[in-house]
């Protein structure tokens, strides 16, 4: 058993790991101001981005789900990994070699199951692609040369060939080292009866990988007909693969989709190499299955889909039925976009990959700039299936067609899609035909209402009430810029808050030696107020680490120091308050002595608070 990795590497790992970065490679992000970025969370679905990265202190935060930590807590929310594992798939990339504390250095052999998984995958695909040249590997050549890619368009896209033999693959990757086991665990093989023998065999295979670019599967095409089994082939669900979540292509187009705002599904491999290749470089395929809602998930990430976003992403189909079909499906999934949805149909029933080849790259581009919003194409595909030459076909193209335009959430939308479907049918009576949508609609209505609505995010505390929020900015500024606070923060106390998370926060920081011993902050100042906390107070550590402060650069000294003058301000005004009442409930001629007393407390407080107001308004 690998032992536990030194903390010196962990911190090298962190070091050689921008936050920024790591995040970027998954979502899109903008600059929020403050030295933050600011994007789509990847945990859970939202229509604003609420996910915040502070690259100065390495922090990552979401407003939205209350989730946060650092860039190796990201990674194992994101691909669902142990610490450890988390740590070697980071140390990967940055080229770090881990040193082990059991032991010294562990070999490769004793690493976590996913970078050995990763690792298998990635020679696999090496593998694979010097197959492609070989003599057997002809009939390959002959099918990418038929569909008009050359050698160089194969090396791009890492295509290669899987030998017509039982075992080839398997005996190559078990001669380095990875065991018949983890072959079959990755999906790189099956149980024979003497031993594993190769998933793929005599195919054109083309690598699978994830958005940062590891080798995750394959997608294997069959050259010889005659041969048994489908037309395709891909790797089994996996540790590493999950055909809901994968896109072909898109650790190639993620930069592209997101500065070009722009994403266009298309059906194949080599439609996404078409695609590529003729100057549409947003193009990213499913992998043997539909496109469902985790595919929409990543690809939202991308476009940083929002309110008043001006982002597409263009669905490309075949022209004959089963195409129809399949935009059809798309529909019930467009409305999970803010991002405008459009299909792109070649009337010849051309895929873009047999129309570069036809008709040239250009042609390509043209269908993509042809495109269609997928309300229109929906609408029209359910009219095309009747004959509106006759009354009785034009009604039932309406019934049909009127829960498409029902179902569309935006209400100016959906009544000027009526008018279209009024136009189209050609009954020149749009009350008519609205009425008609408004009854599909009421009749739906109910069905949506019974269904169970799963539950949102969980909500973070509210900070609505100007007290709450001023002990919130106190304790941003001891997280974030400690050294502005100076002793003051140290020697206020506990009971100048009010929520509990805020007191156990303060309570933290004195823990830590207060902000006397913090120094100027930072990612060493924050680490150490991770050290050991609860999962609820790591999480309210991490956002004040991350959320933006509201002064301006040049004023912050003044504004930290009216900030605390604030929050002292508010627990003297509860005092007085407090001693307000007790001098009502106190008789000042039977208890002269205790009276008195009280006023002289009063007196002072009323001048502490003059001097604390002062203070305070000098932010």
């Amino acid at each position: 058993m690998a032992g536990r990795i030194s903390d010196e590497d962990i911190a090298l790992v962190r070091e050689r790991s921008p936050i920024a970065d790591i995040v970027g490679e998954h979502i899109q992000l903008r600059n929020a101001g403050g030295g933050n970025l600011k994007g789509l969370c990847p945990f859970h679905d939202e229509k604003s981005p609420s996910f915040n990265v502070t690259p100065t202190r390495g922090y990552w935060y979401c407003f939205g789900c209350a989730e946060g930590g650092d860039v190796i807590t990201f990674v194992r929310r994101l691909e669902h990994l142990s610490f450890g594992e988390a740590v070697e798939r980071l140390a990967n990339r940055a080229g770090i070699q881990l040193r082990y504390e059991q032991g010294g250095y562990v070999p490769g052999r004793e690493q976590g199951e996913r970078s050995r998984l990763i690792e298998a995958h990635r020679a696999a695909a090496e593998f694979y692609a010097s197959k492609l040249s070989a003599p057997d590997a002809a009939i390959g050549r002959k099918f990418l040369s038929e569909r008009g890619f050359e050698r160089v368009d194969a090396e791009h896209f890492g295509v290669g060939y899987a030998p017509a033999e039982w075992e080839a693959l398997a005996r190559h990757l078990m001669a380095r080292g990875f065991t018949s086991a983890e072959l079959i665990k990755g999906g790189l093989a099956k149980e024979g009866r003497r031993g594993p023998i190769d998933r793929f065999r005599g195919r054109l295979v083309w690598p699978i990988r994830d958005i940062t670019g590891d080798v995750i599967g394959f997608g294997a095409r069959k050259l010889n007909d005659a041969e048994d089994g489908p037309k395709y082939l891909n790797t089994p669900e996996s540790p590493l693969y999950k055909k809901s979540e994968v896109l072909y292509g898109v650790d190639l187009a993620k930069r592209e989709i997101s500065k070009r705002s722009q994403a266009v599904i298309v059906e194949g491999y080599t439609d996404v190499m078409a695609c590529h290749l003729s100057g549409v470089p947003t193009a990213v395929a499913t992998c043997g299955t539909a496109f469902g809602e985790e595919h929409i998930k990543v690809l939202r990430r991308l476009l940083l889909d929002q309110s008043g976003s001006q982002g597409e992403v263009i669905f490309t189909f075949d022209g004959d039925a089963a195409g129809q079909k399949a935009a059809l499906r798309a529909f019930a999934d467009e409305q999970k976009f803010v991002t405008q949805t459009f299909v792109a149909v070649q009337p010849d029933g051309l895929d873009p990959c047999d129309l570069r080849v036809r008709q040239g790259e250009a042609a390509v581009r043209d269908l993509v700039a042809s495109r269609e919003p997928l309300f229109a194409f929906a609408i029209r595909s359910m009219i095309s299936r009747y004959d509106v030459s006759t009354n009785e076909g034009r009604l039932s193209a309406l019934d049909a067609a009127a829960p498409i335009v029902a179902g569309i959430k935006d209400r100016a939308l959906r009544q000027l899609y009526g008018v279209d479907l009024d136009r189209w049918l050609g009954f020149n009576n749009e009350r008519f035909v609205m009425d008609r949508i408004a009854e599909i609609s009421a009749t739906a209505q109910p069905r949506q209402q019974r269904q169970q609505r799963p539950a949102g995010p969980r909500k973070v505390a509210d900070l609505t009430d100007p007290g709450v929020r001023t002990e919130a900015e106190v304790l941003k500024l001891a997280v974030q810029r400690p050294a502005l606070l100076g002793p003051g923060f140290d020697t206020i106390g506990p009971a100048a808050f009010t929520l509990p998370e805020h007191v156990a926060l303060y309570k933290l920081v004195m823990d830590a030696g207060g902000t006397a011993a913090a120094g100027h902050g930072g990612r060493e100042w924050v680490d150490r107020l991770l050290g050991g906390v609860t999962d609820a107070l790591r999480g309210v550590v991490t956002r004040f680490a991350v959320e933006e402060l509201r002064a301006d650069v040049a004023s912050e000294e003044r504004y930290a120091s009216a900030m605390l003058a604030a929050l002292e301000l508010v627990s003297v005004v509860r005092a007085i308050e407090q001693l307000k009442s007790r001098m009502q409930r106190t008789n000042p001629v039977e208890e002269q002595q205790e009276y008195n007393r009280l006023f002289g407390e009063l007196v002072a407080l009323e001048q502490q608070r003059r001097v604390l107001k002062e203070r305070a308004a000098g932010s």
